[in-house]
């Protein structure tokens, strides 16, 4: 990402019938563009082309950042859940930023906070797959088959989904999907769901993830110099695993902590699929109606492939 000088892309508003009155979505007149750095160190040698695919399409990058401040089984008091929330949401940024993602991809929009909707992420797929190759970072909570957005209370649920699983089905060329990386609990259960949207590879948790870092730092590290998707998320896993176990030992009989065992994560899709690797609309347009997506997705998975990490 660029140095401390730049500011962040903020998405464009939904359309005003799916947008809450009270926090109207921010718009792109009255926001600030991202900016490039004035200065940025050379791409890694593995990347001959920063920003485009193989396919000349460039690369965007979704970030969908809400932290909330909250830990799971921990009530804490107001002012500290609102200094976790701050704290956490400007590392991630601080992540990109260090890490090179600014440099390894020609659009990163970051849906932060009050942007942090379910209208303004469907809306965003749309919007920037008509130009580029789409990668998403899920940096928020999550429940079974949702994410939480602003504050908890926006909801990115099955409703959402299907509404844009359905336009979908219509017009494959709507979305032009690759990698979702996820740190949300439960992120397994979304899996199906972006596969179904088209997604190529996507990551997610069983149950509730206690491990989202060291994991997203490790993961962005392999995954922005080239490795693939399977690569960088099993590694960042097994080693984010191994400092769990400091804290969270094996139980008695063996087994796992269930913190530990909780947070495994299970790669979908694509082992093979890279920072520059094209997507594959032939493939994306075969899919079958709403109401079948969970039986798409298993024959997907039992066709490409579907990974558990071995830590």
């Amino acid at each position: 990402m660029p140095t401390a000088a730049s500011n962040f892309e903020r998405p464009v508003a939904a359309p005003s019938h799916m947008t809450r009155p009270s926090t109207p979505a921010r718009t792109l007149n009255n926001s600030i563009q991202t900016k490039r750095p004035r200065t940025a160190s050379h791409p890694s040698t593995q990347l001959l082309d920063n920003h485009a695919p193989a396919a000349g399409k460039p690369a965007a990058l979704i970030v969908f950042l809400e932290n909330i401040g909250h830990i799971h089984g921990v009530n804490l008091p107001h002012w500290a859940m609102t200094a976790i929330d701050w704290l956490t949401e400007e590392y991630a940024k601080t992540l990109l930023r260090r890490l090179g993602a600014y440099r390894r991809y020609h659009r990163v929009l970051i849906l932060e906070d009050a942007d942090a909707t379910a209208p303004n992420l469907t809306g965003a797929l749309v919007e920037v797959s008509a130009t580029h190759t789409v990668d998403q970072l899920l940096l928020v909570h999550g429940q079974e088959r949702c994410l939480l957005g602003y504050k908890g209370q926006e909801l990115v649920d099955a409703a959402a989904f299907d509404q844009l699983l359905a336009r979908y089905v219509e017009d494959s060329s709507l979305l032009d999907l690759r990698m979702v990386y996820g740190v949300n609990c439960y992120g397994a259960s979304l899996a199906s769901t972006w596969l179904a949207l088209g997604a190529q590879a996507v990551n997610g948790s069983h149950a509730v993830n206690w491990l989202p870092e060291p994991s997203l730092s490790l993961f962005l590290r392999k995954w922005l110099n080239g490795a693939p998707f399977s690569e960088a998320v099993t590694s960042s896993a097994h080693r984010a695993s191994a400092i769990g176990r400091l804290l969270w030992r094996d139980q008695s009989d063996g087994s796992e902590h269930p913190n530990i065992a909780g947070s495994r994560q299970i790669v979908y899709g694509r082992r093979d699929v890279t920072v520059t690797s094209p997507t594959d609309k032939a493939r994306t347009a075969r899919i079958t109606p709403v109401r079948k997506v969970s039986e798409t997705a298993h024959r997907q998975r039992a066709s490409s492939g579907q990974i558990p990490t071995s830590d």
